[in-house]
């Protein structure tokens, strides 16, 4: 036990969301070390007022930790330290003259590594190349990864560090892009951006990966966050980001503050998840199942859809699986006999389908997985008939609220409002039965969970707060949904809603308490709250240092 880490024995307050059957009751929690043992009327907590640890909050609201269901914790944890930048950019210039200053700050002739650019972001609008990198920056590598996560700007020098030449064969599932010549144009796409980011971040140090990932962890914990699924970044073996050793080594220095599930590629290779398996069985640190990618995403038209791009580049448009789908069901299967499950990136309309054949014939065949329950990453565009499938199969739909307000433009731009408007259904996911879990995909968008909540509820962009009525608002989820979801359900695409994501007696202690009533509070007061106290395992992990609530 982390002994900076004072332990809760009782907690008692007038609103607490104990789970969406039970969202608001006045009561009293009983901690038994990391459990909750029991749950008392209000009144109870006369009797524990005088024990060591017990604390009575009021009017604040309590409800379970929030468990952000998809990320990727390195570079979630990277881009805001030290150790690189982040930055979107108003054009290809400014990037490169931003990358300018904050290599200053890092001198020597090391990686300079950034995230965040969009290229629909800038004035004008157009693809980078190395051209411009290579004016600034002639004998140091540098590395951009871009917003989304799914393509690599690299300039000469860098291609050199990583053995990239003119004849290089790019990985499968990935590409590299070339001008007229047939020459590199140091954008690398896909599978290709994900496994050279992951050899470009491999310099940085043990002490420098355990300091970045504790100080996330502790940021989270100040936003109500106890628990987190840590994505593999790559379908490509090696180069998936997640870095068990470095849980490994915070747990042992009692400075793991969230509970973390890692989730390596999908391979043939089932030991990379089953020697995880024998050394992560604590409470605290998990390896559920396996993660893999079926496609890319709509904004660079490879999200593999059934028609084809209303903006199409060429005839046929319709992007591409990343893995062919005979190959992602052979995958799948053989992981599900072994009692394996997998969670499956899936955006366009195509893959979902696909994705959902498979899961079903995984569930008829081999039935629940051992650890684990398949999930289906992102779900952008779905075809109605499509939403009943998921809880016949088994199947949680894993979504990122603060993905729909990205770029409002940009579904209609590609896909046209017809689809559009029948994306991100997450109020239709729930009506069909489906179970939703919440997240991020952090770095992608911040861990914010203020603003996971705000969109899912609203539809609306967390900055501005357009469209005034919502994006498509049918598609809102309603607070206790929204709640839920994002504890309960997230708590269940990990295979441990039994033991997470509500406040019944048995379940872990894992917790928040709020200055806001979530349920009751104004839209705009989502995004405005702030936790209190956050505490996992009956621990407090985080505590407001202005505030003294307890009564």
């Amino acid at each position: 036990m982390n002994q900076q880490h004072q332990q809760l024995t009782v907690i008692s307050s007038n609103h607490v969301f104990i789970s969406a059957d039970k969202p608001n009751e006045a009561a009293t929690l009983v901690l038994n070390g990391d459990h909750i043992s029991q749950v008392l009327p209000r009144t109870a907590f006369a009797q524990f007022a005088t024990q060591p640890g017990a604390l009575d909050v009021g009017d604040q609201f309590v409800c379970p930790g929030f468990h952000d269901a998809h990320q990727h914790v390195f570079h979630a944890a990277l881009f805001p330290s030290k150790l690189a930048t982040e930055y979107v950019g108003t054009s290809e210039k400014d990037c490169v003259n931003h990358l300018l200053q904050f290599a200053a700050t890092r001198p020597g002739n090391g990686w300079v590594v950034s995230h965040g650019w969009r290229e629909t972001a800038w004035t004008p609008s157009n693809i980078p190349t190395c051209a411009s990198l290579d004016e600034a920056f002639q004998n140091r590598p540098v590395a951009l990864y871009s917003g989304d996560a799914h393509t690599l700007w690299i300039n000469t020098c860098g291609m050199r560090e990583v053995g990239i030449t003119d004849t290089t064969k790019p990985p499968a599932g990935g590409s590299f892009e070339r001008d007229e010549r047939g020459h590199l144009t140091g954008v690398l796409r896909e599978a290709a951006a994900m496994v050279y980011i992951a050899r470009i971040l491999s310099s940085f140090s043990m002490d420098e990966l355990t300091e970045i990932y504790s100080s996330y962890f502790a940021l989270l914990n100040s936003m109500g966050i106890t628990s987190v699924c840590d994505m593999a970044l790559s379908l490509v073996a090696g180069a998936d980001g997640i870095n068990p050793q470095v849980y490994e080594a915070l747990q042992a220095e009692g400075k793991l503050s969230v509970r973390a599930h890692v989730y390596p590629t999908l391979t043939d290779d089932l030991f990379n998840l089953e020697k995880l398996q024998e050394r992560l069985t604590g409470p605290k640190l998990r390896a559920p199942g396996f993660k893999q990618f079926f496609d890319g995403v709509s904004s660079q038209h490879t999200a593999w859809c059934s028609e084809p791009y209303t903006n199409a580049r060429f005839v046929g448009d319709v992007g591409r699986p990343t893995v062919p789908a005979a190959r992602m069901r052979e995958l799948v299967l053989k992981a599900a006999k072994a009692g394996h499950s997998v969670r499956i990136h899936t955006i366009g309309d195509r893959a979902v389908s696909e994705a959902l054949s498979i899961f079903e014939e995984a569930h008829m065949r081999f039935g629940v997985p051992s650890q684990g329950v398949n999930t289906m990453e992102h779900i952008e565009d779905i075809v109605p008939s499509d939403l009943t499938r998921f809880a016949a199969a088994g199947v949680v739909a894993s979504v990122q609220p603060p993905h729909v307000t990205i770029e409002l433009a940009q579904p209609a731009r590609d896909l046209g409002e017809q689809r559009a408007s029948r994306m991100w259904p997450f109020a239709q996911m729930v009506d069909a039965g489906a179970t939703l879990a919440l997240g991020t995909d952090a770095p992608v968008v911040p861990a914010n969970s203020g603003d996971v909540l705000y969109t899912a509820c609203t539809r609306k962009t967390p900055v501005d707060h357009q469209p005034a009525g919502g994006w498509y608002p049918k598609h809102a989820l309603n607070r206790i949904q929204a709640l839920s979801s994002y504890t309960q359900g997230s708590a269940a695409a990990t295979g441990r809603a039994h033991e997470l994501g509500t406040l019944e007696p048995g379940m872990f202690a894992d917790f928040a308490v709020w200055d806001t009533n979530l349920l009751t509070c104004t839209d705009e007061q989502l995004q405005s709250a702030h936790p209190i106290l956050t505490v996992c395992a009956g621990e407090k992990v985080f505590e407001c240092a202005t505030s003294n609530r307890a009564q």
